[in-house]
């Protein structure tokens, strides 16, 4: 086995699961960087319309375009051009197309290895992804408007948080009459002015959320109740935020047919993971009377994520 190098983990989640063709193109650009940039999960939730990426590469010590930066900005340019926001529905909350774009170091890289990366895909985003751009071979011109795009965590000048600026966007309320759906695009008018990119979005665009922080884990856990309230007065209790738990942040959604879930980030594993979470949960379900399934991660974990790439790379 390879010693660990030090490796950039970027995790892309885009707002679509449910048409094959829109994701057969966008997973061919994930895999079109092979073995400079691997991809090593891809995760899809068919209720909440969404998918998830899991991309790795070696950090290029003092180049102006790793590998890293030129297969995300594939995945983007492809899903803004697979992907129509305006007719997108599904019960996770989103804010764009690209919904949000996470860096995380990995092995013995740094968190401001990292940073500078997000900031470089942040601004070919928002201000380069209507024009050819050198780096990325072929080149190409794509079609796609610039999107707004913000920055978050470390990428962020203040730090802000992924979930402060969500909220300032509106990303937590839904917009179906139930209350249990996010439909169509956000308002174009921004109420907070973007990092990168146009002041106004575009209705089949959206926004996007780019960071770099720690390694995250997503963890969910399953209720058997079809009532989204009780979903989000559990998720409310086991959150930070509410009073729970330390660097857990949840959210109650429908998650298909008569069932919910508490969708978790858990921002600190180490201090706090998925065992305290299940358990959480649990008892604050025993005491409104709704069952729980076991939870369930929607990707590895970092040491799996580092072993996978480094299988790639031995076998490329």
């Amino acid at each position: 086995m390879l010693r660990p190098p030090a490796l950039a983990c970027c995790k892309l989640y885009i707002s679509e699961a449910r048409n094959s063709g829109a994701l057969r193109a966008i997973e061919h650009a994930a895999a079109a960087l092979r073995p400079l940039a691997v991809l090593v999960n891809t995760f899809a939730d068919d209720a909440y319309n969404r998918v998830g990426y899991t991309l790795v590469s070696p950090l290029a010590g003092g180049a102006a375009s790793p590998p890293l930066r030129c297969a995300a900005f594939r995945v983007v340019a492809a899903a803004i051009e697979a992907v129509d926001l305006d007719a997108h529905a599904g019960a996770h909350p989103r804010l764009g197309v690209v919904d949000h774009i996470a860096f995380h170091p990995l092995a013995s890289a740094r968190l401001e290895d990292v940073t500078a990366l997000a900031r470089a895909v942040a601004a070919d985003i928002g201000d380069r992804l209507q024009g050819p751009l050198p780096f990325i071979p072929p080149r190409r011109e794509f079609t796609g408007t610039a999107v707004p795009t913000y920055l978050y965590g470390a990428a962020h000048r203040d730090g802000r948080t992924l979930a402060s600026i969500r909220r300032q966007l509106g990303y937590f309320t839904p917009t179906s009459p139930g209350g249990e759906q996010w439909h169509g695009a956000p308002d174009s008018l921004l109420p907070v002015a973007p990092d990168a990119g146009p002041r106004t979005s575009s209705a089949s665009n959206g926004v996007v959320v780019v960071g770099a922080t720690p390694w995250v884990d997503n963890y969910n856990v399953p209720l058997a109740t079809a009532d989204v309230s009780v979903a989000r007065r559990i998720a409310r209790a086991v959150s930070e935020r509410g009073g729970g738990l330390a660097c857990v942040q949840a959210m109650g959604l429908a998650h298909g047919d008569g069932a919910t879930e508490v969708a978790c980030n858990l921002l600190h594993p180490d201090a706090v993971g998925a065992d305290q979470v299940q358990e959480r949960v649990s008892r604050l379900a025993a005491g409104l009377g709704v069952g729980v399934g076991q939870g369930y991660f929607t990707d590895f974990s970092r040491e799996k994520v580092v072993e996978l790439y480094l299988q790639a790379a031995q076998a490329a």
